[in-house]
């Protein structure tokens, strides 16, 4: 029977997106890893790719249509043998659930894959067993017995990639697909008509929504409502590691690399969460999980919204290293161009800023993160030395962000107070 094709799930936050261009036209001969489509998601645009080899049949939802639901069905593609005439028997498509945890991260650490609809085969009790027509036929071949076989693909449905890989020895039974997660908290506030009500005889442009805008409100306003935060507030200075920086800038021209105060930062957070481990936690619904290594997300500002890329390992790698890849993650962020794994993960977040001029402000916990740093910018004021004398320094004042279920207050200070210690003392980061 002819297979529909169905929006997939780009990331975990994905419920609807933009089918914003075909790479395909109805006709075509497509094989496993071909482009299909370009799909907008909250966060990205992403090339969508074939899992399965065939003809495609018809093109049900047209480029450029916003709104297309996760599992819904966008094209019908044709196995050998099959014609368009067998379009109207193609079973409709199961009700989505969405993909677990485990698939989802699997997924995110390629471009996306297309997903095709389960074809209906059955066990002897009756169970269904997803699987593509062409997965069917090599199994066939190859004498496998598709029971024992873990499926890869959406819904862990078996493809060609897995018989392909797969021996005649079973295999563990793929895992029940999970529970839809529950949708991001609605923003709260005055009803659509009751605002516009307000402001009926003002002059006023209205602008929907895109994706990523109605992800960031509807994640913030969770996060405000279910995280109790905290805030822990102190002034770091800055002069040793303004110099410091300056002297190493000085010696790394010739291999054209620049380092910024934020790389600075984020090595010191790093090497803090590893000081400090049990900080070096996200809040995991009914438990904590304390991350080995320091992953540092750090927020981006695009058009429309923002980006948190997150620099793994971070505390393993060089000041030259997190230089390269921040202005590397960054550009791709604000071309939208960024992978869901690039910037899903971590346990400690960085926002920054000192550049906007910016004294000091509190920011918002990105769940599961445990905590956040807000950055100020770095301003010359009086301060009292060791020898109880006034003198002129470069203090940046720095507030963290606590979630109080995974970090308590004593905690929180004391992972404040080595980020501190690391920026004021910037020669330990190279120890």
């Amino acid at each position: 029977m002819p297979t529909e094709i169905l929006m997939p799930a780009l990331s975990p936050t994905m419920e609807e997106g933009t089918l914003a261009k075909w790479l395909v036209k109805e006709g075509d001969t497509v094989n496993s890893g071909d482009l299909l489509a370009e799909i907008e998601t909250d966060k990205a645009t992403m090339e969508f790719e074939a899992v399965d080899e065939g003809v495609i049949g018809k093109i049900l939802i047209a480029e450029g249509t916003e709104g297309v639901k996760v599992n819904s069905p966008i094209a019908v593609l044709l196995a050998e043998g099959e014609s368009a005439d067998d379009i109207g028997a193609a079973p409709a498509a199961a009700p989505a659930e969405a993909p677990k945890a485990e698939e989802t991260k699997a997924a995110a650490a390629t471009p996306s894959a297309a997903a095709p609809a389960p074809a209906a085969a059955t066990t002897d009790s009756g169970d269904r067993i997803f699987s593509s027509p062409l997965a069917r036929r090599i199994a066939a071949d190859k004498g496998l017995d598709l029971k024992s076989i873990k499926g890869s693909g959406p819904r862990g449905r078996i493809v060609k990639a897995d018989v392909e890989n797969a021996t005649a020895a079973p295999k563990a039974e793929a895992a029940a697909p999970a529970a839809a997660p529950a949708a991001a908290a609605a923003p709260a506030g005055p009803s659509t008509d009751a605002v516009l009500k307000m402001y009926e005889g003002r002059e006023f442009e209205e602008k929907k929504l895109d994706g990523m805008r109605k992800t960031i409100a509807g994640r913030l306003t969770e996060a405000k409502q279910t995280i109790p935060h905290f805030y822990l507030r102190r002034d770091i200075k800055l002069d040793a590691l303004l110099k410091f920086r300056s002297q190493l800038n000085k010696q790394l021209e010739g291999r054209g690399v620049k380092l910024s105060v934020n790389d600075f930062i984020i090595k010191a957070s790093a090497l803090a969460l590893q000081a400090v481990p049990t900080a070096n936690a996200v809040w995991a619904g009914d438990r904590v999980l304390e991350l080995k290594p320091s992953d540092v997300a750090v927020a981006v500002a695009i058009d429309g919204g923002l980006f948190t890329p997150v620099l793994k390992d971070a505390e393993m790698k060089s000041l030259s290293a997190l230089s390269a890849e921040m202005k590397d993650l960054a550009k791709r962020a604000r071309d939208r161009k960024l992978a869901p794994h690039e910037y899903q993960g971590g346990s400690f977040a960085i926002s920054n800023l000192g550049m906007f001029g910016i004294d000091n402000f509190d920011a918002v916990i990105n769940p599961p993160h445990g905590a956040i740093l807000a950055v100020g910018a770095g301003v010359k004021k009086p301060v009292v030395n060791a020898d109880g004398e006034i003198e002129v320094a470069t203090v940046m004042s720095v507030t963290l962000s606590v979630d109080h279920r995974v970090i308590d207050g004593a905690l929180g200070a004391e992972l404040l107070k080595a980020i501190a210690e690391n920026l004021e003392n910037p020669m330990m980061m190279l120890a």
